[in-house]
């Protein structure tokens, strides 16, 4: 199958975890293209999507809502599985969903959401970004778990063989 793998990340840590996911569906002979969210035009030259994307205040990125909002049709037409970076921490906060997660997961009907836990590494930040983490009091860190990424992806690429013997 042809799987778009599109993720959003600001300063590189989810993008490498859509890296995992990439890989992981290409071992199991998916032909995948990693495009960043701001780039992708359509998703009907594709069987299957895997949207990825940081949190930043609470929310999603933008460029992988804008994503959603253009093409939401064109996704709820394939499968889509959906994951989100951002907790960070130990134990991870913040605990709860952001509100956007859900929406978007029922926009585009996804099969799967997961959330892993983030990085944080305070010298990538910007100064306002660095205001945000101090009064939130986040803790800095690398609090990424890529093994438990890569489990997630085998699931998806699973889900994927039974789809093409569906089809």
């Amino acid at each position: 199958m042809r799987v778009l793998v599109s993720v959003a990340s600001r300063h590189g840590a989810t993008r490498e975890m859509g890296d995992v996911v990439a890989q992981v569906l290409r071992d199991a002979g998916h032909d995948v293209e990693q495009v960043e969210p701001d780039e992708v035009e359509r998703v009907d030259a594709f069987d299957a999507v895997v949207l990825g994307s940081a949190v930043y205040v609470g929310r999603l990125a933008l460029g992988l809502r804008d994503l959603v909002d253009r093409q939401a049709g064109q996704l709820r037409a394939r499968p889509v599985w959906l994951f989100w970076s951002g907790p960070i921490g130990d134990p991870p906060v913040p605990a709860t969903v952001p509100d956007d997660v859900t929406e978007i997961a029922q926009a585009v009907e996804a099969r799967d959401v997961a959330v892993f836990p983030g990085r944080l590494e305070r010298s990538e930040l910007n100064i306002s970004e660095r205001a945000l983490v101090a009064l939130v009091r986040a803790e800095p860190g690398d609090f990424r778990d890529l093994d438990a990424v890569g489990t997630w992806a085998q699931g998806v690429a699973r889900d994927l063989a039974r789809s093409a013997l569906e089809a």
